[in-house]
């Protein structure tokens, strides 16, 4: 029997059109012959569409914009989405393809656990503790990985005292220092600080996205990263390098202006590599991942890994690089697809037999 497999995409988050790029792609890869495909749009406003299934792959991301008018459901709350009359129970395995804020943060993980659905990837707690930098860092600190300086801010300070929080970042990291949202990815709202005058604007820019910025100290590295797949037995691809031809890896550079050299497999050594894959794996077990993760790495010149963050929703098209990581490892794309919904189910069949009642 074919899996009855619901795409949920878009999302009110800054990184919607990232959103409806992966599910493009993911749709074209999928094997009509293995799966039933069932969109769930989410638009900017918030508002959830359940599209009709599509028999077909679809040639672009206008396709996938559904209005109200080509709902299946009158209403526009989730769980109706999902329970809707005939359709009840019709869906075998979510897969989230959902970057950003209200969607990889834990807060759509949370509702389908409450609904008690199969879903691809990271549960509430890997979700909502990955999106959030500084909870990351935090976990990572804990577990004994070694990282970058870093201090955060929450909007309120900075409006209240901005020459102290200027002052305690360049007494604490210097320049330059990188200024993030704490809860964004797709470096959307990060500024490079080589001054006074850039990390005031940087804050400003940094705080549009969110209500907590982190800084991070500047560091001259290499930025290595690797794909991590599985549940409790997680295992890694080859190594990648990103070698921007700007200052940092920016927006533009990951999915517009192409401006970015992937070099895969990276140039380390055998050593380096097994110290890579070490931290990675303690990394995805530190905030208790399941399904995948993109572990981004510097690596200094001194050959000294610090890590840099996990993404537990990566990007996710043929050409993003954790799919490229892992085809360079032996996975084709359709392939990953597949084994993620195989994790999915793994995962919730074994939540299945936890007891609630004593």
């Amino acid at each position: 029997m074919k899996t009855k497999l619901g795409l949920l995409y878009g999302g009110k988050s800054a990184e919607h059109k990232v959103s409806l790029q992966t599910a493009l792609a993911v749709i074209k890869a999928l094997d009509l012959e293995k799966f039933e495909i069932h969109p769930i749009y989410i638009n900017i406003e918030g508002h959830w569409i359940k599209g009709p299934e599509l028999t077909a792959p679809v040639e672009n991301i206008k396709a996938l914009e559904f209005s109200s008018a080509d709902s299946l459901s009158k209403a526009s709350s989730a769980p109706a989405i999902f329970d809707g009359g005939e359709q009840k129970d019709s869906l075998d395995v979510i897969f989230p393809l959902l970057h950003g804020t209200n969607g990889e943060d834990g807060t759509v993980q949370g509702l389908l656990e409450l609904l008690n659905l199969p879903y691809v990837g990271n549960g509430v707690l890997a979700s909502a503790a990955g999106m959030d930098k500084v909870l990351m860092k935090n976990i990572f600190a804990q577990a004994g990985l070694a990282q970058v300086n870093y201090t955060f801010f929450i909007k309120r300070e900075w409006e209240k005292d901005r020459e102290s929080a200027c002052v305690k970042v360049e007494a604490e990291l210097g320049y330059p220092c990188f200024v993030k949202p704490a809860n964004l990815g797709s470096s959307v709202g990060i500024s490079k600080c080589r001054n006074r005058e850039e990390l005031e604007a940087a804050f400003e820019e940094a705080f549009q996205f969110d209500r907590k910025v982190i800084i991070e100290e500047g560091v001259t590295a290499r930025e290595i990263e690797v794909g991590v797949l599985g549940n409790d037995d997680p295992e890694c691809s080859v190594a990648g390098e990103i070698v921007p031809k700007k200052d940092f890896y920016d927006y533009n550079a990951k999915y517009e202006d192409g401006n970015t050299a992937l070099i895969i497999p990276a140039d380390i050594t055998e050593e380096e590599y097994g110290q890579l894959t070490e931290m990675a794996i303690r990394a995805f077990k530190a905030l208790d991942c399941s399904g995948l993760v993109r572990a981004d790495f510097f690596l200094t010149k001194e050959g000294k890994f610090l890590i840099n963050e996990v993404n537990t929703m990566p990007g996710f098209t043929p050409v993003s690089m954790f799919p490229l990581l892992w085809k360079h490892t032996g996975v084709e794309y359709p392939q990953l697809i597949e084994r993620l919904v195989g994790l999915a189910k793994e995962r919730h069949d074994e939540k299945q037999q936890i007891k609630y009642t004593v």
